[in-house]
């Protein structure tokens, strides 16, 4: 039988979660056969990791031009997406045209332009995309599926989710590439894309008319300086006013982010440890989401991103009684940037209320892995093959598209101050 052949796109924090377990349990089946990057320095690192971490041969690399003789020199089955968000939809378009299936790191795209790009681009070559959402596999985000499927509360009438990132995952989108709106489309499209599967998901429902609000409030240095602070950098590395700030990064402390970073720098000029109170930040750190689904189920939604722990609650009212989970990923941050994993649980928990009984606590399977135990089952559904699953977790391009649009729709309604029906802005 012969091989799979993939190539990457992007070699910076998020290949290694694909490249790594490809090399790690899929060598049977799957092999890698090139990498493609702007930064030659950062795919010399990546090939590093490959020989030394992961016992493996080093690939041939080409630069972000050379896409096209990449495709043609390694004769790819898969291109794996893992570029800055505002890239993605030039790699799955080209690759698609040259006759490969793609599988995506989230979000699909920034806005509904290329969205629509891409839809167009999959009716015409009828070549696949998969979006890799592990939310959905993590066994407490399933369990709510199922308790909603099963009609443990009935009908859901209205759900009030919040979402927390905490002051070191939340921080670190406000010193890199993310920081610029245009780059990213902002965390109501980068990061609430999950979020807003994970809504589609539970409810199986999609989307339909979305109103918002949204500032910087935290971040950026007009409300550092508010808040008092008189020292400022542009950057960690090589200031000494970053050394006792608690939002600094140092790179050259952290072997891997110095090499992949740091020591790529020269070519391409990108900084991966600016300050979180630095100017040009265009994100918003404070936002929500009013939504109303095709079921008529209303949601309101919030996100802030410079709390003390990071995770969710979320509520759901029904026809038959009320719902309530907890999850918390990290518990939190000490002083010193300690890391903890990202997605490890701290603690979980999910309460069914039903009218005229008595409430119960529901039983959660403890997973293995990162993010709850879903990673490891949602790798196993791209590198091998989707099992049967009556929970349908496994992510079409049509649930990225409806993932991306509600945050689409609230970065438009946010910029108007107008409700934004998903309809009127892309053909599905």
């Amino acid at each position: 039988m012969s091989k799979k052949k993939y190539v990457f796109v992007g070699t910076g924090g998020r290949a290694e979660f694909f490249y790594g377990e490809i090399t790690t349990n899929y060598r049977e089946t799957s092999e890698i056969v090139g990498f493609c990057d702007v930064n030659g320095a950062r795919m010399d690192y990546a090939n590093r990791l490959l020989e030394a971490k992961y016992q493996y041969h080093a690939v041939p690399t080409y630069k972000a031009h050379e896409f096209d003789r990449m495709i043609e020199e390694t004769k790819p089955d898969m291109v794996i997406v893992t570029s800055i968000d505002r890239t993605h939809h030039l790699y799955i378009i080209r690759a698609m045209e040259l006759g490969c299936d793609v599988i995506s790191e989230k979000p699909m795209t920034v806005d509904e332009e290329k969205c629509q790009e891409i839809l167009e681009v999959i009716e015409r070559t009828g070549k696949k995309l998969r979006v890799t959402f592990n939310y959905r596999y993590a066994p407490h985000n399933t369990k709510i599926r199922e308790l909603i499927m099963d009609g443990a509360i009935g009908e859901v009438l209205s759900v009030n989710f919040e979402w927390l990132l905490n002051t070191q995952h939340g921080a670190d989108y406000f010193r890199r590439w993310h920081r610029d709106k245009r780059n990213s489309g902002g965390l109501l499209v980068h990061k609430s894309t999950h979020h807003f599967d994970l809504m589609n998901f539970w409810l199986g429902s999609r989307p339909d008319t979305i109103y918002a609000m949204g500032d910087l409030r935290f971040y950026g240095r007009e409300n550092a300086e508010k808040r008092g602070v008189t020292e400022f950098y542009q950057r960690a590395h090589g200031s000494s006013a970053a050394e006792n700030d608690p939002f600094a990064l140092h790179l050259k402390d952290n072997k891997q982010l110095k090499q992949m970073y740091l020591d790529a720098e020269h070519e391409d000029g990108y900084l991966r440890d600016q300050s979180v109170f630095g100017d040009n930040i265009s994100i918003e750190d404070t936002m929500a989401v009013m939504v109303k689904y095709k079921n008529k189920t209303i949601m309101n939604y919030s996100l802030n991103a410079y709390l003390p722990w990071e995770g969710f609650t979320v509520v759901f009212n029904g026809t038959k009684g009320r719902m309530e989970g907890k999850v918390v990923e990290q518990s939190y941050v000490n002083a010193g940037g300690k890391k903890e994993d990202e997605g490890a649980l701290k603690n979980k928990k999910i309460m069914v209320f039903p009218h005229f009984e008595a409430p119960y606590e529901v039983e959660i399977e403890e997973g293995v892995g990162g993010h709850g135990g879903g990673d490891p089952v949602m790798l196993r559904d791209i590198f091998e093959r989707p099992v049967e699953d009556r929970f349908n977790r496994a992510a079409s391009h049509v649930d990225g598209a409806l993932s991306i649009m509600t945050g689409i729709a609230a970065n438009r309604s946010i910029a108007t101050g107008l409700p934004v029906k998903v309809d009127q802005l892309i053909k599905l």
